[in-house]
This record gives C-alpha cells, sequence and structure tokens, in this order.
C-alpha cells in the first residue's frame, strides 16, 4: 500500500508541475508576445502548444519562461520566445508552405514553424545539437519535419525551392545559396550584421531576379559558423 501511495502522490506531483508549466506558458504568450503586437493566431497557438522547457538544459529549465535567450551548449542559444514568434510570424506563412530553417540549434524553432507551416527542413551544422533535436523531434512525433546535419550556409538544394527561409544566426550578408532556393515572391528572415556585435533583422523579399530588404528592429544573435565565417 505504501508503494500504491508513493506513486500516486508522485503522479499528483507531476500533473502539477505540468499543469504550473502550462500557466507559464500562457503568461509568457500573454505578456511577452501578445503584448508586443504579435498578432497572427497561428503563430499565437504554436507559441502556446509547443512546450520550450522540452527544448533546454535541465539546469536552466525552471527559467524556459522567461523573456530572454537560454544556453543550450555547444556555445549557442535558444532565441527569446519573442523573437522566435515574431520572426515566424514576418514569413507570413499560411499554412501551405514548405519553409528551411536554417540554424536548428534546440529545435524550439522548428517545432514552431511545423505547427504553421506544411512542410519543414531545418539544417544545424553542429553534430552534437542535430543529433538531440532529431531526438526530441521525433520523441514529439513532428512529421512533417525532416532535421538535416550540415552547413546551412548552403542550403539544402536537393529539396529546395522552399517558400520561405528562415536564418537563427547572426551573418553580414545574405548567403547567395540560400536566395536561389526562395521561390519568386518569398521571404527569407535573418539577423544581418556584424556577427561578433548587433544585427539588424531584416526581411529579404524575392521579386523576380530582384531582392528588397525590410529593416524590422535591432537584435543580438550568436554568430552563423561555416562558411558564413570564412
Amino acid at each position: 500500500m505504501r508503494i500504491i501511495a508513493a506513486m500516486l502522490l508522485l503522479a499528483a506531483s507531476l500533473s502539477a508541475a505540468a499543469a504550473d508549466r502550462d500557466a507559464e506558458r500562457l503568461v509568457m504568450v500573454r505578456t511577452q508576445i501578445e503584448a508586443r503586437g504579435i498578432r497572427d493566431a497561428r503563430v499565437l497557438d504554436a507559441m502556446r502548444a509547443v512546450e520550450r522547457h522540452r527544448f533546454v538544459p535541465d539546469d536552466v529549465k525552471g527559467q524556459a519562461y522567461e523573456d530572454r535567450p537560454l544556453p543550450i551548449g555547444e556555445g549557442q542559444t535558444i532565441s527569446q520566445p519573442y523573437i522566435v514568434a515574431l520572426m515566424t510570424e514576418l514569413l507570413r506563412l499560411k499554412g501551405a508552405e514548405r519553409v528551411l530553417e536554417v540554424g536548428t540549434g534546440s529545435g524550439y524553432q522548428a517545432a514552431i514553424l511545423a505547427r504553421v507551416a506544411r512542410e519543414v527542413y531545418t539544417i544545424e551544422i553542429k553534430p552534437l545539437l542535430h543529433e538531440r533535436a532529431v531526438r526530441l523531434l521525433s520523441g514529439l512525433a513532428l512529421r512533417n519535419v525532416t532535421a538535416v546535419a550540415g552547413d546551412g550556409y548552403y542550403g539544402i538544394p536537393s529539396a529546395a525551392p522552399f517558400d520561405a527561409i528562415m536564418i537563427t544566426a547572426a551573418v553580414d550578408h545574405v548567403p547567395p545559396p540560400l536566395l536561389a532556393q526562395l521561390v519568386d515572391g518569398g521571404r527569407l528572415v535573418l539577423p544581418l550584421g556584424h556577427p561578433f556585435a548587433y544585427q539588424d533583422l531584416v526581411v529579404v523579399t524575392r521579386k523576380g531576379s530582384t531582392y528588397t530588404v525590410d529593416h524590422v528592429l535591432p537584435v543580438s544573435f550568436v554568430p552563423m559558423t561555416g562558411a558564413a565565417l570564412e
């Protein structure tokens, strides 16, 4: 009987903890994301649904729903929740698109995109982060996400073209291979500027053989590695 009672107590504790996480996530969306002007209902629903605490290391899980980026190892971070929502909204996804994410990291942004796009490809240059993200995304049964290991500077030519592309690391120029993999009318969102200082979050829109660049706001991302720094 004592064993059963202990098991029931543990189950109740886990249930209470899950409820607390759910409440924290709803507060996060209301106070950090909606309050800053994010209006896309599908993006807001995705931010409410995806459990950010699953994508961060154990020692920072208690900070998972705070208004800040968090370290995930390998010198990388999971972006601030508002920035994740903003970059997703800037892609203007309607649900039928094929999207490329450059810089899988923890897998959190890919999980958000999976809820607002038909098909998501995500590429990560750091093997350990790629392997962790694959395990996590597979465990969440996100069947519309394909995670690839490699240098995202070159995109994924075999899966191109893409309706939208997102780069989640700082780069001082827009990689030409990614521009070539964007459909006419497609949008590319990235932090553009000095990789070791501050950048501007920009939206690049393809119009035939020309591209327009719209500046959104100043940001600070970790540098894109690989060919981007060569």
